[in-house]
């Protein structure tokens, strides 16, 4: 016989969206249980946080709601009461301080994730106020959902055997579809297809791409995990400064990943697409003619390129592999390249290594509370939202922006 939980409201999903939601209603007073699939809370955003917990970001609101892109009105308005600076003085009320990194990146004062959930989960389990917060792990939701009298009826997986779970209403909070080994797993999207909720196909966001025909040898196996820092990637209107990584199949990293959408996007609309780097983004293109026709003597191009112009190894290999066979003779086409290295990418790499996902539960089936219009009292946070955004905070901030929105939602649904 499966056991039987009683509770005001059901948040399925212990990543920062669902503890927002759960956050909310403790603190209104309503019991709440948090059901999650792993044997512990927050895996993802602890992970996330290995190399320092990018909490959110501090540059001007109008340039940072531009940064969801499409859904720049739909999260702007889960963000207006719940923006940067506020995310800051939650993070202080938990006792962790924050600074503004030269990026205009936030971190907390000990650039750990670990810290703030630990004070994060003893305020739930333990408020001053409200009501406390209980946790079910290991209670994989089976996508068995119905509705009653009472609110609605949830079914749980569990290593000891089949949980039912009643609630007055749900928080559903189920993450994207990347990095599934941490949960995120998407097994959600046909569930709520068959409960009749819209969701937009699972893509991967900030991800790496394959390049056409893929490196040659000598490029995998003596550069792959490569950084190269400093360059400038070029692609339509998108032109920024940063630092990319060389994969056995192509690139990744921060750079590649601020312009992922619009990579991704074009090669599902045209099959592949072909971007630039400049590798030398502070000189000028007859500058950088004017070192390779230096005479060179005796040394070698390679010598050569990386005396007058401080090019690296990796530099070197990616114009070798680049440019035709012949093409290091000719200083005009050397020039070129090392101004705007053409590399053309055939598909971004799968969404489970994503860092993130776009698509879901589509907002236009949604009130501006985030509850569904056909299923009263069911509503949704976090990544499993059809949005999406670049690394730098922004997608940390959107997911405890919409938690909390769905918090406030559910009062109002119970209220």
């Amino acid at each position: 016989m499966s056991a039987l939980t009683v509770a005001s409201v059901a948040v399925v999903g212990a990543g920062p969206a669902g503890l927002m939601a759960a956050e909310v209603l403790s603190a209104e007073g309503v019991q709440v249980h948090v059901f999650d699939a792993m044997p512990s809370v927050g895996r993802k955003f602890l992970l996330a946080g290995l190399g320092g917990l990018n909490l959110t970001h501090a540059e001007p609101w109008s340039s940072f709601i531009t940064r969801y892109g499409p859904r720049q009105a739909e999260c702007a308005a889960w963000l207006q009461s719940f923006d940067a600076q506020a995310i800051r003085e939650w993070a202080q009320g938990l006792g962790i301080d924050t600074f503004v990194g030269s990026s205009q990146r936030v971190f907390p004062t000990g650039m750990k994730a670990a810290p703030l959930l630990r004070a994060w989960l003893h305020r739930l389990r333990h408020p001053v106020q409200g009501c406390p917060v209980s946790f079910h792990m290991r209670h994989r939701w089976n996508g068995q959902l119905t509705h009653n009298a009472d609110g609605y009826s949830l079914a749980f997986d569990t290593p000891n055997g089949p949980h039912t779970a009643q609630a007055n209403a749900v928080v559903l909070a189920l993450g994207g579809g990347s990095w599934a080994k941490l949960g995120s797993d998407g097994a959600w999207q046909p569930w709520l297809n068959r409960l009749g909720v819209d969701a937009a196909p699972l893509r991967p966001a900030n991800c790496g791409f394959d390049v056409v025909g893929g490196w040659s040898a000598l490029l995998r196996e003596k550069f792959a995990g490569t950084p190269i820092k400093g360059a400038v990637l070029n692609f339509g209107n998108f032109s920024r400064k940063g630092e990319f990584v060389l994969t056995a199949t192509g690139i990744e990293g921060s750079l590649v990943y601020a312009a992922s959408s619009l990579l991704r996007d074009a090669i599902e609309r045209d099959g592949q697409v072909t971007l630039h780097i400049d590798l030398k983004p502070e000189w000028t293109t007859e500058r950088v003619l004017a070192e390779v026709v230096h005479p060179r003597g005796s040394r070698s191009l390679s010598s050569h390129l990386k005396g007058r112009l401080n090019l690296s190894p990796v530099h070197l290999a990616l114009l070798y592999e680049v440019l035709p066979k012949g093409a290091m003779n000719d200083a005009a086409q050397v020039a070129n390249a090392i101004k705007a290295l053409p590399m053309t990418l055939s598909a971004p790499r799968p969404i489970d290594e994503a860092i993130s996902c776009a698509g879901g539960v589509r907002l236009e089936d949604l009130t501006p509370e985030l509850m569904s219009r056909k299923h009263p009292g069911l509503l949704f946070a976090g990544e499993m939202l059809d949005w999406e955004a670049p690394t730098g905070g922004y997608l940390l901030s959107a997911c405890l922006a919409s938690g909390r929105v769905a918090g406030l939602g559910t009062l109002k649904a119970l209220r």
